[in-house]
């Protein structure tokens, strides 16, 4: 209810007030009063605006698009400075969901000295799959690596994949004889932190290939439901693709996350910008971009793939 509601009443809301509009500039055209121009004027800018906002809803049309994601970004080459963009990363969307009043719960990691080498985090909200989908893909570091003693600029690369969460009214074909189910012991940071029992828990599913992993409870039956509603998630993508013969979005997971590959440039150095390959769009403000602020980058993606 709250979803379709937020679909239908902005539209309602903008034909009354363009209503509005309408009405005062025919009796400002017949009173002949230009004082009007400019209330009228700064209403329609304003619906203009909101107009280009809620249309972005009418880009997401798919049955999943409306539901939260599950994100799941991986260091590439690059070593420790990799592992730190992949942190990086984790951030800015974290960030973002935290702008846009989602909520979000990380479901596995694996740190590294820096940042983390993998993290899958499971974010909830109102079109969160819709928007978040266009970043999957492998995204681009320049900058002066804080972990080089000469001070030497360093290219590296994550990758990230988003995958819709799944509520009960979506069937997925699944049948837990081809899956194999393994525990491991769930390591924390040491001391009363550290995991004494095998809770971790990684479902890999044999026909497709498909592994996912949680342990981020202590409970094993809990981390054994986050597999559940991973894995269920993953083979809804895998198998839309295979039914519309369109592999590209799981491809690019497959991709090498190295050069040649990536769907966006963050440039610190010796400018700054953030460029997205796909669209062009461009935006000079990056720490506003690691802040959370990539709703353009999302935007421009939906709009343009919708062309």
């Amino acid at each position: 209810m709250k979803a379709l509601k937020t679909r239908i009443e902005p539209w309602k809301q903008f034909k009354t007030e363009l209503d509005d509009e309408e009405a005062m500039l025919e009796l400002a055209m017949e009173a002949g009063d230009e004082n009007e121009a400019a209330g009228i004027e700064a209403g329609l800018k304003d619906l203009t605006k909101r107009f280009e906002k809620q249309e972005i809803f009418e880009l997401m049309p798919d049955e999943v698009d409306r539901n939260g994601c599950f994100m799941t970004i991986h260091s590439g080459a690059g070593g420790t400075e990799a592992c730190d963009w992949a942190g990086m990363l984790y951030r800015m969307y974290s960030r973002w969901a935290e702008k846009n009043g989602s909520k979000t719960e990380e479901e596995d990691s694996v740190e590294a000295e820096a940042g983390v080498k993998s993290v899958t985090l499971k974010i909830e909200g109102d079109y969160v799959y819709g928007r978040l989908k266009g970043e999957t893909g492998v995204h681009r570091l320049v900058r002066i690596s804080p972990f080089d003693a000469n001070a030497r600029r360093h290219t590296s690369f994550a990758s990230v994949y988003v995958f819709p969460l799944l509520d009960d009214s979506i069937q997925v074909d699944l049948n837990m004889d081809d899956v194999r189910v393994d525990t491991f012991r769930s390591g924390g940071k040491g001391g009363q932190h550290q995991n004494k029992t095998d809770s971790g828990v990684r479902f890999t599913h044999l026909p497709t290939g498909i592994v996912v992993s949680s342990r981020s409870e202590r409970s094993q039956t809990m981390n054994r439901m986050t597999c559940m509603s991973m894995l269920r998630a993953q083979l809804y993508e895998y198998y839309r693709q295979e039914k519309e013969k369109e592999n590209e979005q799981y491809a690019k997971e497959k991709k090498d996350v190295n050069f040649g590959s990536q769907i966006r440039n963050y440039v610190f150095q010796p400018y700054t910008l953030v460029k997205d390959l796909r669209t062009k769009t461009e935006v000079g403000n990056i720490q506003a971009v690691m802040d959370g602020d990539i709703d353009v980058f999302i935007e421009d993606y939906l709009k343009s793939s919708s062309r």
